[in-house]
């Protein structure tokens, strides 16, 4: 498979999967993706580029892994057509660029406020790569949740001509979303890191319950005569318990974040302990927290370091179920 870009044309649609290395399961589900999304007479590109711009002091640029070899295998398997693999020099041929793109305001929080610029130097590289490749659709994983909500932002806001499409995380077999990082963890580290999930998978539980107790509660006869006509089959003391249930359990967010906040501090008194960054629940179109009469989409998502480690993660939820 070649792994340089150069001038072609396609009697299909193009689309593009950009990555940067150490492509795992989770890439390969984007690949086969954007394969299924074009068809056969469609062209899929994959870059594979370690972009220096979204790396701050302290993070793990050098030690970051690059399997060149490696990828063109598992990008080839997954369908891909060709695989971009530019130097940092052919990227940015003056070295830092002096004009970057800005996230702005919904770029410097959470993984913003951690990882200052780091949205800068991503939001970057994408429009660079998004003119150098000319797709007409790509693709990134919802791992990832505010870098794809920035990447919507920008191409709406600047009207790149490219379709932007979620796929779903993928996870492995214990519940740990798939990350080129996840390399880095001991034996330990990793019984640790299972705590991330487990703790969004626990406020997604919960609020699963509430929801379902709603529900029930909505069953309530609404007149007397109804109540004991189900008093008769043993209906309505169970509705009126879902009832009290219900009205008496936290708000939906507030339950959410308690449930998964949980699972987190039992972590942090574990060896090694899970060191969280934050735990949010947002609105993704601004990656603002959400009030506790929310209706809509929403994102749970937390970061944490387990030794040296910095890991993400993030679920869907959606709040206001209709009567």
């Amino acid at each position: 498979m070649d792994h340089v870009l150069g001038h072609f044309a396609v009697p299909g649609r193009t689309a593009v999967v950009m990555t940067m290395g150490a492509l795992h399961e989770g890439h390969a589900t984007l690949i086969r993706a954007a394969r299924e999304h074009v068809g056969r007479k469609g062209f899929v590109i994959v870059t594979v580029f370690v972009n220096p711009l979204q790396f701050g002091a302290g993070e793990d640029l050098d030690r970051y892994p690059r399997t060149l070899d490696a990828d063109l295998k598992t990008a080839e398997r997954a369908g891909a057509d060709i695989v971009f693999a530019p130097s940092a020099g052919e990227i940015y041929p003056d070295g830092t660029p002096r004009i970057t793109l800005r996230a702005g305001a919904m770029g410097e929080r959470l993984e913003g406020a951690s990882r200052p610029g780091h949205f800068d130097g991503m939001l970057t590289v994408v429009a660079k790569l998004l003119h150098l490749t000319r797709p007409d659709v790509a693709f990134f994983g919802q791992k990832d949740a505010q870098q794809l909500a920035l990447i919507r932002r920008m191409v709406r806001d600047l009207n790149f001509g490219v379709e932007i499409v979620g796929v779903p995380t993928v996870r492995e077999e214990d519940g740990l979303a798939l990350s080129s990082r996840n390399r880095y963890l001991s034996p330990q580290e990793r019984r640790t890191a299972l705590s991330l999930s487990q703790a969004l998978f626990a406020g997604r539980d919960r609020h699963a319950a509430q929801e379902a107790l709603r529900a029930r509660a909505r069953e309530v006869p609404a007149t007397h005569a109804r109540a004991e006509a189900l008093s008769a089959l043993g209906e309505s003391r169970a509705a009126a318990d879902a009832h009290a249930v219900a009205q008496a359990a936290p708000a939906g967010p507030a339950a959410v974040r308690a449930a998964a906040r949980l699972v987190l501090d039992e972590a942090a008194r574990l060896d090694p302990p899970l060191e969280l960054d934050y735990l949010a629940l947002v609105d993704p179109s601004d990656f603002t927290e959400i009030d506790d009469d929310f209706t809509g989409e929403a994102v749970l998502a937390v970061a944490a370091r387990v030794g040296t480690t910095r890991l993400i993660d993030n679920i869907p939820l959606t709040f206001g179920a209709p009567s």
